[in-house]
């Protein structure tokens, strides 16, 4: 089977690739702006092709080229604290990418499955009876990231409907793992830790809101719930992906710190608070388990050893 991956230089995107080579049965194609494939080892068993999904022209010379039979879409701008900073750009990189995808899909005759890959953040402002959060909660996205979502899941939802896409949707919760990018909390934390253990920084580690509690799934368990919604996900359905247990950021750093071979001053920074934190988020993934019979299998504590390791084993912190 030969699988497109948008975004294949990202954090799931690079997870998602070694997970389905592992698998023996895909033929693995990526789209990147960048010419190269950034993970060494996954160079000579990935094609490349180079485009900004934004232009339609070569968003359509990518999926030609492929001739992929699924695309797991996951190009896009992830950061929240960015779409504030940028929401135009937000918007029009997490809408267009998709959109071109669909238009591409209808005027070549392109049959491929769809993962159109959301985030819980278009749900946004969580109130206590809606926990756990199941796929009927209401969407009151609170940032332009997850207005970007919103937006590029209806749309997802629309050409399923208008031009019989076979298009799945899926709505993950905080996803954590080794490679992530420093600007995400354990990996922030992570390579702090690492840069004090080598002396490249006092031992006083910078922190925002430690009290908010999250639904923390590994990216391996991610691209693997991934994998299983091409096989069984219903077409133009929504799923939600987590582990349904909620863990306080400040456990996070303590189980982190707790490893660390040198002291650590924590000092909370104003500059690392977001502007709305919603104190509380658990997943209902009733849906999804039923559906492909998934179910995590990484420990929180096995997942923050394996970011410190490789913040620690990084080259360059």
């Amino acid at each position: 089977m030969r699988a497109l991956i948008t975004g294949i230089n990202g954090f799931v995107g690079s997870h998602l690739a070694e997970y389905l080579l592992q698998q023996g049965d895909y033929e693995i194609w990526g789209v990147s702006r960048s010419p190269f494939i950034d993970l060494i080892s996954l160079r000579d068993k990935v094609r490349l092709v180079q485009a900004d999904l934004s232009d339609p022209e070569a968003t359509a010379r990518a999926i030609i080229a492929a001739q992929p039979h699924v695309i797991f879409h996951l190009a896009g701008q992830p950061f929240v604290p960015e779409s504030f900073r940028d929401p135009a750009a937000t918007l029009a990189t997490n809408t267009l990418g998709a959109l071109n995808i669909f238009l591409t899909m209808i005027a070549q005759h392109i049959p491929a499955r769809v993962l159109l890959v959301g985030t819980y953040e278009e749900y946004g402002k969580i109130l206590p009876e809606d926990l756990p959060i199941n796929e009927y909660a209401p969407l009151r996205p609170t940032n332009p990231y997850g207005v970007s979502k919103v937006a590029q899941g209806i749309l997802g939802l629309q050409y399923h409907l208008s031009h019989g896409l076979d298009v799945v949707r899926v709505r993950p919760f905080t996803h954590i793992g080794p490679r992530q990018n420093e600007r995400f909390v354990t990996a922030a934390f992570a390579r702090q830790i690492a840069r004090i253990e080598r002396g490249l920084q006092p031992p006083v580690m910078q922190v925002g809101n430690l009290s908010a509690c999250r639904d923390f799934t590994d990216v391996r368990d991610v691209v693997r719930a991934y994998t299983l919604l091409m096989s069984h996900g219903v077409a133009g359905e929504v799923y939600n992906l987590g582990t349904g247990h909620a863990v306080m950021i400040r456990d996070i750093l303590d189980m982190l710190l707790a490893e660390s071979t040198t002291p650590i001053e924590v000092h909370l920074s104003a500059d690392l608070m977001r502007p709305i934190d919603i104190p509380l988020v658990t997943c209902d993934a009733r849906k999804l388990r039923t559906c492909t019979g998934w179910a995590p299998s990484m420990t929180i504590r096995q997942t923050m050893n394996d970011i410190l390791a490789y913040w620690r084993g990084a080259t360059t912190v």
